[in-house]
């Protein structure tokens, strides 16, 4: 019998790319993000494939939703092996730009929905003995970033998040693995949240974002589906994608330097003071 993979955020971007790796790879796929037209357009070519796939329309803020998705999937398959938090939303700004709505969304989003799945999932992983847990992160969950400031708290809690649960859950035969992605050319843009100290400002950093993203040497969804992959093949815990590596050594050795260099990176028509 195949092995079982869940995946949120699954109709485009990193969650689709990583339903179709695990589905090359032999596992039955369970998809589920919000937006229904573009998860069963997405579950269309991962069923290409050959491979069992199922489609489950759900806002992993809610903890309702998520509850019935755990429950539909484990009366259909039986079982679930992996499990790969992916749903997320950027955000961009300063600091003071950001309403409380604006927190809620990001935080409900990229903390919440993980937390969801986890707590809907866990008894069912801890009454197998078995199973893997993948929440991917950012670099911003390890580097702290400037302009970036909700979206960088809601990951620095995935990575506080993650690493707990691996300690604890590690002895009862569950790995918990942090993945932690620098910029992906993905559709991030779609849901992004800029902010800015007036209107021109936040169309500034759209369009900064967007000029990053362009660059041909920015990793691609499915670099970070490869590096998914192999953290379930070989049980990782932790794995930093690409050129995060590179932003990780350099807050490691040049702390200040790099702080002040994505200061003045991003904080367009903000003043200093």
């Amino acid at each position: 019998m195949a092995s079982t993979v869940l995946i949120t955020g699954a109709s485009q971007g990193i969650g689709k790319a990583t339903a179709l790796q695990f589905a090359r790879n032999g596992y039955s796929v369970i998809m589920a993000a919000r937006n229904v037209d573009r998860l069963n357009a997405a579950a269309e070519e991962v069923k290409a494939i050959g491979q069992s796939v199922t489609a489950i329309p759900t806002d992993t803020r809610n903890p309702e939703q998520v509850q019935k998705l755990i429950d539909q999937s484990i009366a259909q398959y039986g079982t679930i092996d992996v499990l790969v938090n992916n749903a997320g939303v950027y955000s961009s700004g300063p600091a003071d730009s950001f309403s409380l709505e604006d927190w809620h969304t990001v935080i409900d989003t990229n903390l919440w929905g993980y937390i969801h799945t986890i707590q809907a999932l866990l008894p069912h992983m801890l009454a197998q003995g078995r199973g893997m847990i993948v929440n991917v992160a950012s670099v911003g969950g390890k580097v702290p970033i400037p302009y970036l400031v909700p979206y960088s708290t809601s990951k620095f809690a995935v990575t506080g998040l993650t690493q707990s649960l691996q300690s604890e859950l590690s002895p009862k035969g569950i790995t918990v693995c942090g993945i932690y992605p620098s910029l992906i050319k993905s559709d991030l843009m779609e849901r992004a949240i800029f902010r800015g100290k007036d209107e021109e400002d936040a169309i500034a950093r759209r369009k900064q974002l967007e000029q990053v993203l362009s660059v041909p040497v920015v990793e691609k969804p499915e670099d970070v589906a490869k590096a998914i992959w192999t953290a379930v093949k070989h049980r990782k815990t932790d794995v930093m994608v690409g050129s995060a590596n590179m932003s990780l050594l350099s807050s490691r050795l040049f702390p200040g330097f790099l702080q002040w260099a994505m200061r003045r990176t991003f904080k367009n028509s903000d003043k200093d003071y």
